[in-house]
């Protein structure tokens, strides 16, 4: 699985915990960091919890590994570090203040399309 394919992966599983707002940066052309970033927000730091445990677990499912993870306890803005792929699962607020889009508007936006049921 490629970058794009595992960016993907951790964006429809933020989806399946109701994760608003879902959007991936391609920062391939523009940053060594990482080829990706996910961004979603929750309305609740439960809820911000639990779609960052979501992705982690399936990703995980995927064979793909957590290198490093920060925000978890508090539940505002946790950072998942999967090397190729980096993760933002944010409090609605946190996302809105720090518009990660708008700090990394070199790269190219992806906006996240829900899987229909």
């Amino acid at each position: 699985m490629n970058s794009q394919e595992m960016s993907t992966l951790a964006a429809q599983a933020a989806d399946e915990k109701k994760g608003q707002a879902i959007a991936l940066i391609d920062l391939q052309s523009v940053s060594l960091m990482a080829d990706y970033f996910v961004l979603c927000n929750g309305q609740t730091p439960i809820q911000v919890r639990a779609i960052a445990r979501h992705i982690e677990d399936k990703l995980a499912e995927a064979g793909y590994q957590l290198r490093r993870v920060e925000g978890m306890h508090e539940g505002r803005w946790v950072l998942m570090d999967f090397g190729a792929v980096i993760v933002h699962v944010m409090h609605e607020h946190e996302r809105e203040f720090y518009n990660l889009e708008r700090l990394w508007n070199q790269g190219r936006l992806v906006p996240y399309q829900a899987a229909t049921a």
